[in-house]
């Protein structure tokens, strides 16, 4: 019932559902006072009664105020359980046939785009107890193979639970294609993160077909924790990959700045980027045989594809 361009009810089609603005709740914007704790809430937590609620935020949205993505062009690319690739615009920019979201920020006058995959982190996680290693002792052997060896990996397709953006497609599913008898656990391993970057890489480029463009991006959420997949998105993405010193860069912070800011805090004062404690710039040299490898990670999808609508 949103009409997410005007942040406001859209009276159209609530009246097509035989409802108005009185069956709605006021909108509030997240980083608004919507206003105080119910008495009886406030005693039972042995609270103020005058404890102002923030409008808050989703999680994205929240987690993108948290690392300080709070400006047009700001973006982060989270490698969580799902993948995100988040960027903020000072403009409703909708791009629904490629799967791309498009919400009101968390603050006001703003919106953000997001792609998401479903199953990013996921994957190098479902791996590692499939081979039985430790994900941290994986992405070691994974960082020491050669040149050689990552060329003649197979190719992973990530859609382990279907896929959102940009295809939209439940009946995705993951595969390895290209395995030989030279695969050890650690060639299959960088297949998977190379998989799981591709799907991001998916994501930025219907952004940037959508006309939003990305030039940095901090990297939050677990893959963040290794330099090896920090490098490879920046060489994938063609963009500078920045990580963040300490951990407190998710929604929490970004759910606590909401409220300091309801409290009458300024953005200035609250919503500051935290510290970088790296910043991966795109090897020209890995260019053309990424390049490559990810026409290949396409043709795979589309030709699995076209054979389950043949099958059907």
């Amino acid at each position: 019932w949103l009409d997410t361009a005007k942040r406001d009810w859209s009276d159209e089609v609530l009246a097509a559902c035989k409802l108005n603005r009185s069956h709605m709740p006021e909108l509030i914007e997240g980083s608004h006072n919507s206003g105080t704790l119910l008495p009886e809430v406030a005693a039972q937590w042995g609270l103020p009664a005058n404890v102002i609620v923030a409008g808050g935020g989703g999680d994205n949205a929240a987690s993108a105020v948290g690392v300080g993505a709070v400006n047009a062009g700001d973006a982060f690319v989270s490698l969580g359980t799902s993948g995100v690739v988040f960027v903020v615009n000072d403009s409703y920019r909708p791009a629904p046939e490629n799967a791309v979201h498009c919400f009101c920020h968390a603050l006001p006058g703003r919106w953000h785009q997001m792609s998401v995959m479903l199953s990013a982190a996921a994957c190098l996680s479902w791996y590692c107890r499939l081979i039985g290693v430790e994900e941290a002792q994986l992405m070691e052997e994974i960082a020491a193979l050669s040149a050689e060896e990552k060329a003649a990996a197979p190719v992973f397709l990530p859609y382990l639970s279907g896929e959102r953006t940009p295809h939209n497609d439940a009946g995705a599913s993951g595969s390895f294609h290209g395995i030989r008898h030279s695969a050890n656990r650690a060639v299959l391993g960088y297949a998977v993160v190379e998989g799981v970057a591709f799907g991001i890489a998916d994501g930025v480029r219907v952004l940037r077909e959508s006309g939003t463009q990305i030039q940095t991006a901090s990297l939050l959420g677990g893959g963040a924790r290794s330099p090896f997949w920090a490098q490879l998105l920046a060489d994938i993405l063609k963009i500078n990959i920045v990580t963040h010193k300490g951990g407190a860069t998710g929604g929490a912070l970004g759910a606590a700045r909401l409220a300091a800011l309801a409290c009458g805090k300024s953005e200035a004062e609250v919503c500051m980027k935290p510290e970088t404690d790296r910043v991966y710039t795109p090897d020209a040299a890995q260019a053309d045989y990424l390049a490559a490898r990810y026409r290949q990670f396409g043709a795979l999808y589309r030709n699995e594809l076209s054979f389950r609508r043949h099958q059907d």
